[in-house]
């Protein structure tokens, strides 16, 4: 049967990040993906104009649509939209059993902030749930640091992308340390919008197709390294990138 991945996120007009990037990214690895729409952007590659959080319980009323009918095997989670929607969310996605992939959306690539003060506090809630969490460097510093945000989320997928050198170190690091890590030569593009959003959607994809861990990052991280290279070169700024070229 095919995988069914609930994506709790933002939208990206663009086209490049957020529900956008997500079910492109889920389509193409063969999953079915279904959306719980957290907030509308008005946003481009030079960045985010506009946002419009959605009313939370319409969140949770999209939430209740798909999983009461067509069943949830795996969930990713990224914009979130206010501190109200993600206590309301992590109430609700508990009892649905399936794995989850959290990635603690805070700046978009273009250096826009997408979750206020309040709603990033929330967020140890919704790491203590996840299968995985996928902060970047910044995002990981926001949280505490390594130590604290391993406290709270059990596993890490530490995105290495914002490092400087031209070899690119991804880890995963769990409470007994480091589990694996993942090493490549940095692709040297502008167009690395969405990268985080697609790289949750790929790993939850795998799982909910029932891949372990490992082996769904492995692929996961192949997905967006394919997609880089495969990017239209849209866009004055950070562009979107190529997933629809994308064969693995």
């Amino acid at each position: 049967m095919t995988a069914r991945i609930l994506i709790i996120a933002g939208s990206d007009s663009g086209g490049g990040a957020g529900i956008q990037a997500d079910i492109k990214t889920v389509t193409m690895l063969g999953g079915h993906a279904m959306t719980a729409i957290t907030a509308i952007t008005a946003q481009n590659t030079l960045g985010v104009t506009a946002v419009h959080p959605i009313p939370t319980d319409i969140v949770l009323a999209q939430i209740d649509a798909v999983a009461s009918d067509i069943g949830v095997d795996a969930i990713k989670i990224g914009m979130i939209g206010s501190a109200e929607t993600a206590n309301a969310v992590a109430d609700r996605i508990g009892s649905i059993g399936a794995p989850i992939v959290f990635d603690p959306v805070m700046i978009a690539t273009s250096g826009s902030a997408l979750a206020d003060a309040d709603t990033i506090a929330v967020f140890t809630r919704l790491m203590d749930m996840a299968t995985v969490t996928t902060p970047n460097l910044p995002e990981l510093e926001a949280l505490g640091g390594e130590a604290a945000a391993v406290a709270h989320a059990g596993t890490l997928l530490i995105k290495g992308g914002h490092a400087e050198g031209e070899t690119l170190v991804d880890r995963l690091v769990d409470h007994a340390g480091e589990v694996m890590r993942w090493e490549d030569a940095r692709i040297h593009t502008t167009s690395t919008h969405g990268t985080g959003c697609t790289l949750a959607s790929a790993i939850a994809t795998g799982l909910g197709q029932g891949l372990p861990l490992i082996e769904a990052v492995t692929r996961a991280r192949a997905f967006v390294r394919a997609a880089l290279l495969a990017a239209p070169g849209l866009g004055q700024g950070h562009g979107p990138m190529g997933h629809q070229a994308v064969r693995l």
